[in-house]
């Protein structure tokens, strides 16, 4: 099992993501860190779901690019939280 640490440093968390285009997003809530299971876009405002645009509440803690037709990894529960970017 991956410690916190290790997960989050595999992910971008510095600054704000880059702006509409699909990412990977690394949240987390009270039970710990997990994966959303479907590729997620940063409005410049808010996060949404790439494939419906719908806006999502999550608590992210990182982001990474998806490779060219990738899905995110590991499925894990979506949690409340913050939906604005971890700026540091």
């Amino acid at each position: 099992m991956a410690t916190r640490q290790k997960r989050i440093d595999e992910f971008t968390h510095d600054g704000a993501p880059p702006a509409d285009q699909p990412l990977e997003i690394l949240c987390e809530d009270h039970v710990g860190t997990y994966l959303v299971p479907f590729p997620c876009r940063w409005t410049g405002d808010d996060w949404t779901n790439a494939d419906t645009g719908e806006r999502i509440e999550v608590a992210v803690i990182g982001w990474r690019a998806l490779a060219q037709g990738a899905r995110p990894g590991p499925t894990g529960m979506v949690g409340i939280g913050s939906s604005k970017p971890n700026a540091g």
